[in-house]
This record gives structure tokens, C-alpha cells and sequence, in this order.
């Protein structure tokens, strides 16, 4: 998978979720339009007809009903795929407290290999072997992905960031290895702090990493500082997803573009959008400012 050609523009899933950087007020609006799946399918073929084919993605329930719905119909979503990004620690919590622990256990263990992931999961918890567990869980998460096309799998920068500031960066080794051997995928890492990942990362021995971080002209939530990031684009050698390129609309598309377009490295710019109008615009922008 190591020659995997990203897509230029990436759909992501922030707008289903109700999470808008810059107002509340907006992310309680969307919130609510996108509780039902068929409102979230209305905005994806949207994406999918203006050919923006990648949907980056959570594990969360409602994107489980995404997944469904393609599996059903591969005709009409023969090119979609999914990037997903795990773990979602909300449905974690949320399992617990509905199920209890052993409930939540039982709900998120692989069907595949129940009882070898049982196992591993024991001998995980007996002797704190960090392999053990962390391949349970992207296994667990990767099911509702079953028989789908998912190229990259991501590490949620929540764990990620904890990971970097524990300076364990064996655990990246490991999950690396994991979606490589088992998922024929390659691994994604998701920062808010991408100068120190890149140093931890080159420390786990991982060449050419696809990193997705925060990156637009102002410096709009770059933990680092710009020049910092600048400095990593230029000189580091790694494949850069820009998350953020227009700053929650603080920065004007064209001009948000034009200056991804200028940084080297940046293979990919991930955003969302909730009506046609936006999706086509961005993509029409882009079409014109990064011509591949």
C-alpha cells in the first residue's frame, strides 16, 4: 500500500456531528439536521456525484449506517472508500455507561476470531502487553468496514497527542504494523502538533508517514506556530493531509487554496461541508489552483 495515491480533496465528517470550530450556534444547527442517516447519505452523494469519492471518517454509530447503506449498494458506490480514524472514545464512554464494561466488551470484540481476540484481550489485561490491546481495538473498530475499500486507517489525534506527550512511540510501531499486515492499509496519523509528531514518528522508524494536522495561512489552531509547520513542510519527508485550510471560514476559499497550493508536501486538503453548493465550489476551486 506504501505507493497509495491519495485523492486531492477528502470529505470529512465533522459537519454530521455537530463540530464547528467558530460557532455554536451552527454546530447545534447541524446537529440536529444530520440525526438521521438519510439527511447524512443526501450530503455524501452530493460529494460522491461532484466526484470527491474519499470520506474520512469516525467510528461512530451513525457513520456504521454510512457503511451499510454502500455495502448495499455497490453499484451505485463502486468508487467510494473510506478513510476511517479510530478510536472514537465517545462510544466507549457511552457503552460503558449502557452496558457495563463486560456489555461493552461483547458489543465491540471482532465476530471474527472471537475467541483469539478474547484471548488476546485476556492476556493483554494479565500482562499489560500494549500489542495485545491496541490490535484489539482497531480490529474491534474496523468491523463495521467489512468488505469496504479502506486504503488509510488513522490514529484519532486524541490518542495520538497522548501518545507523543507519554513518549511512547512504540505504540505507533504497533499500530502501523497492525493495519499494514491485517487491513493491506496504510496507517495515518492524526496531530495537533505536527513538528513534534514527525520527530517521534522518525524515531518509531516510520518512513514517509501520512500525517493530517491542522494547516492553513494564519496559524488557525497550529499548536507549534506556523513557521514551525512551514519549516516541517519544507524540509521533512512526509505526506501531509490539511485539515482546517480555511480556518472555520475565517480565511476566503481562493485564497485559502492558493496558499495550500504554494506549501510543498501537502498531498491531500480534508473538509466538510453540509449543502452541494459548497462541495462543488471547493471542488471547482481546487480543480483550478492544484491540477493533477
Amino acid at each position: 500500500m506504501s505507493d497509495y495515491r491519495m485523492d486531492r480533496l477528502l470529505f470529512g465528517d465533522n459537519q454530521f456531528f455537530g463540530v464547528n470550530h467558530m460557532s455554536e450556534e451552527k454546530a447545534r444547527s447541524q446537529a440536529m439536521r444530520f440525526q438521521h442517516i438519510d439527511a447524512v447519505m443526501d450530503v455524501l452523494d452530493a460529494a460522491y456525484d461532484e466526484g470527491i469519492t474519499t470520506f474520512m471518517c469516525t467510528t461512530h454509530d451513525r457513520i456504521a449506517a454510512v457503511a451499510d447503506r454502500v455495502r448495499a449498494d455497490p453499484g451505485r458506490y463502486d468508487r467510494f472508500t473510506f478513510f476511517p480514524g479510530m478510536p472514537y472514545a465517545h462510544k466507549y464512554a457511552d457503552a460503558v455507561t449502557e452496558n457495563g464494561m463486560l456489555g461493552a466488551v461483547r458489543r465491540f470484540l471482532p465476530e471474527e476470531g472471537l475467541i483469539n481476540a478474547a484471548v488476546r484481550g485476556g492476556r493483554s489485561l494479565a500482562r499489560k502487553d500494549v500489542e495485545g490491546i491496541i490490535t484489539l481495538l482497531v480490529d474491534a473498530e474496523m468491523r463495521m468496514f467489512s468488505g469496504l475499500r479502506t486504503p488509510v486507517i488513522w490514529l484519532q489525534n486524541v490518542v495520538v497527542d497522548m501518545l507523543l506527550g507519554l513518549g511512547f512511540t512504540e505504540a505507533f510501531t504497533i499500530f502501523a504494523r497492525h493495519v499494514r499486515r491485517r487491513y493491506d492499509a496504510e496507517p495515518g496519523f492524526i496531530t495537533m502538533n505536527l513538528p513534534m509528531l514527525l520527530d517521534s514518528l522518525d524515531a518509531a522508524g516510520l518512513e514517509n508517514p501520512i500525517v493530517c494536522a491542522n494547516i492553513n495561512k494564519i496559524g488557525f489552531r497550529m499548536s507549534g506556530g506556523l513557521e514551525g509547520y512551514q519549516r516541517a513542510l519544507e524540509t521533512r519527508r512526509f505526506r501531509a493531509v490539511a485539515m482546517s485550510a480555511f480556518a472555520s471560514g475565517a480565511i476566503p476559499p481562493r485564497e485559502a487554496i492558493e496558499w495550500i497550493a504554494e506549501q510543498p508536501h501537502i498531498e491531500s486538503i480534508v473538509f466538510g461541508a453540509s449543502t452541494r453548493e459548497h462541495i462543488r465550489s471547493t471542488r471547482l476551486l481546487v480543480d483550478e489552483l492544484i491540477p493533477r
